[in-house]
């Protein structure tokens, strides 16, 4: 395992991509280990040989297809009409298309791409600082992995062995405290040094069709979830299902997706599944690295410690995998450390849906921040700010997050209670 460490900490100082860095890591520890390198292969190709992970490129597919059929300005405008004239109306909108822009592309990224080329562009025009703009555009993409459907939580369901139905249930109520989070924060800045107010007036004829396209949004994910609860397909199938019906939507409905479109949105999402099957393969090896050398006693003896103490492990996981976002991204979190730190959480009668909605959150805040935080630098190059004062930004609105894991932990009905609720089975 040491070596692993020392091989995995030079190869990303030296700059190697992370996902070779944890196979190139894995191989160093798996040599010093003497240990069969003819299994690398192996592992490799079983690490995404699953089911439920051929559910992550039908969400990202059904997402890219959504946005090229032209439903982010209609979505946008949607936000706009429904909070547009308060004062400081624009960034609330953004957070509002935020939550609704989660439904269909179960990314950061994407609603950080999508979204902020319009708000973080646009808002400076009505009086807002360029920084501040893409500060709520950053804070608020933090929704979109964790609302319905979420091609994050569907590698954390084939890693930890949950119900991925389960944890798109129990991201409902946190993805919404995340939006109420940001809207605070931006209630309190309004407080402190004012915000434009914009005079935004729907016009009548055009108020149905938006609500129309409102509802169509938010059908899918509630397709999803109740076609899942009743049976009829599984989440996987329920992600086949979902491309059909947002090619449908594009060229039926909205008639603004093209073939070329729909050919564009096949190759970035076999660009995105490629590099994330790829980082799930290489993360395999450096699993098998540590599981054989032993990480399960040290874990163990990690839960003697906590023993009688379930809120204190959490606290301390939540607390270690925000300080290890700097580094490392959500889905390598997940990879390495899930399989570690669920058997601990199950061994103390942790809710296992509580448990996974704090990883998955904590994980996700990783995205903003720096060195390795992907949003924060999608963002930094949409609005040309450098890094650190966009971090400086994008500050109150992670400690807002923060503060929504805290609820979680101490309050397990916020990630649990709606999946007990509803699913039985």
């Amino acid at each position: 395992m040491i070596w692993l460490g020392v091989a995995f900490a030079v190869l990303l100082v030296i700059g190697v991509p992370i996902a070779f860095a944890l196979g190139l890591a894995g191989i160093v520890g798996m040599q010093a280990g003497g240990l069969n390198l003819v299994s690398v292969p192996q592992r490799m190709f079983t690490s995404v040989d699953s089911f439920v992970l051929l559910a992550a490129p039908f969400y990202i597919l059904a997402g890219e297809v959504m946005n090229r059929g032209g439903l982010t300005d209609r979505l946008i405008k949607l936000s706009m009409a429904m909070v547009g004239r308060l004062r400081g109306g624009t960034a609330y909108a953004n957070i509002v298309a935020s939550i609704f822009f989660a439904g269909i592309s179960g990314t950061a990224i994407a609603d950080t791409a999508a979204l902020g080329q319009i708000f973080i562009r646009g808002m400076p025009k009505e009086g807002y600082t360029k920084k501040f703009a893409a500060a709520v555009t950053v804070a608020s993409s933090m929704i979109g992995p964790i609302i319905p459907p979420s091609v994050i939580m569907v590698i954390y369901a084939a890693i930890a062995q949950v119900s991925v139905i389960k944890l798109f249930i129990a991201g409902i109520i946190p993805g919404l405290l995340m939006g109420l989070a940001c809207a605070i924060v931006v209630f309190v800045y309004g407080l402190r040094v004012g915000l434009p107010k914009r005079d935004y007036r729907l016009p009548r004829d055009e108020f149905i069709p938006l609500a129309r396209d409102g509802i169509l949004v938010a059908s899918l994910p509630a397709f999803i979830v109740i076609g899942t609860l009743t049976g009829a397909f599984t989440a996987t199938e329920a992600g086949g299902i979902a491309v059909i019906y947002a090619i449908i939507l594009g060229f039926l409905v909205f008639r603004n997706l093209t073939g070329k479109g729909l050919w564009s949105a096949l190759v970035v999402t076999a660009r995105t599944t490629a590099t994330l099957f790829l980082i799930i393969s290489c993360v395999s090896i450096a699993s098998y690295v540590l599981t054989i050398g032993g990480i399960g006693q040290v874990a163990a003896r990690m839960a003697e410690v906590f023993d009688g103490q379930p809120i204190m492990f959490m606290l301390m996981v939540a607390l270690a995998l925000l300080i290890l976002g700097a580094v490392i991204d959500p889905g390598v979190q997940i990879l390495l450390f899930v399989p570690i730190l669920m058997p601990i959480a199950r061994a103390m009668q942790i809710d296992e849906i509580q448990f996974s909605m704090v990883v998955l959150l904590v994980g996700n805040l990783s995205l903003i921040t720096p060195p390795v935080g992907v949003v924060l630098f999608v963002a930094c190059r949409i609005g040309d700010i450098p890094v650190w004062t966009m971090f400086k930004a994008v500050f109150p609105f992670l400690i807002a997050e923060f503060a929504v894991v805290l609820l979680l932990i101490f309050f397990p009905v916020l990630s649990n209670g709606l999946p007990n609720l509803l699913y039985t089975r």
